[in-house]
């Protein structure tokens, strides 16, 4: 039984038995430490590995939950832990051992030998060593819980009766939770601020009409802050507007070269 980012909390051969106020009170446990925006290696580094990681994805084809996922332990890891400088190998070595968790989480192999022509040339021991200083530091808290963790609720607050319109809108939101796992200023929000925002935004491309209503039912939600909630549907919304422009003139060379300015703004 792989592990499912919308069921973090449910183990092999476990029930759903977990409340959704366990979901919001561990939230917190799964997103780099409060101090990260003030480490200067944090965002030159951050920009780098995740650069690298869309590398991956693209070239190989790898499943976005396993990128996202791997993203998620990067970032915690990398809050928690000073990267050397002058050692540019040792950023790819993270990055690689975060894929390779990430991927035995989610049960799929990694294209090793094809990752080489990536700069990513490490010998399996290499990446062993690495990974327990990994998971060290994230403190063994391997089934993260991210925005997608949080979809399935805000839905069920708009009360929609139509299977379909669910479906679209939660899979519209997903794909704005997965371009936001680019912007850095997002991971300052909670997933579950990020999960409520991408559905607002997708309410409203998608059912206009109803906006206001699906908006109230979300925002209505005990564990969201309005004003936290605003200022992350700002920053969602520029960011969704810049990748639109770009995506007009866009080659498939560009998105990580895209990505890496816009990180560096």
């Amino acid at each position: 039984m792989e592990f499912d980012l919308e069921d973090p909390l449910v183990s092999l051969g476990e029930e759903q038995n977990f409340t959704v106020s366990e979901l919001f009170a561990s939230e917190s446990d799964h997103m780099p430490s409060p101090n990260y925006s003030s480490l200067t290696h944090f965002h030159v580094f951050s920009c780098e590995a995740i650069s690298l990681i869309l590398q991956v994805q693209l070239s190989y084809k790898l499943d976005p939950f396993v990128a996202y996922l791997a993203m998620n332990y990067m970032h915690r890891f990398m809050s928690n832990q000073e990267i050397p400088k002058g050692k540019p190998w040792y950023l790819r070595l993270v990055v690689v051992s975060c894929l390779s968790l990430a991927s035995k989480m989610k049960n799929t192999t990694l294209p090793f030998l094809e990752m080489q022509k990536e700069g990513c040339n490490f010998k399996a021991q290499s990446i062993q060593k690495m990974e327990p200083l990994i998971l060290g530091a994230l403190k063994w808290r391997m089934r993260s819980i991210t925005p997608f963790s949080f979809l399935r609720f805000f839905i069920s607050l708009a009360e929609i009766e139509d299977q379909s319109l669910k479906q679209a809108l939660k899979e519209r939101a997903s794909t704005i939770i997965f371009n936001a796992q680019n912007e850095i200023k997002l991971l300052e929000y909670k997933p579950s601020t990020i999960a409520a925002t991408a559905l607002i935004i997708a309410s409203h491309e998608l059912l206009p009409h109803q906006y206001s209503i699906l908006r109230a039912s979300i925002i209505s939600s005990e564990y969201l802050d309005e004003e936290t909630l605003s200022k992350c549907f700002d920053l969602m919304q520029e960011m969704i507007r810049t990748v639109e422009k770009e995506l007009v003139t866009e080659t498939p060379g560009s998105v990580l070269e895209r990505n890496t300015k816009r990180q560096r703004i």
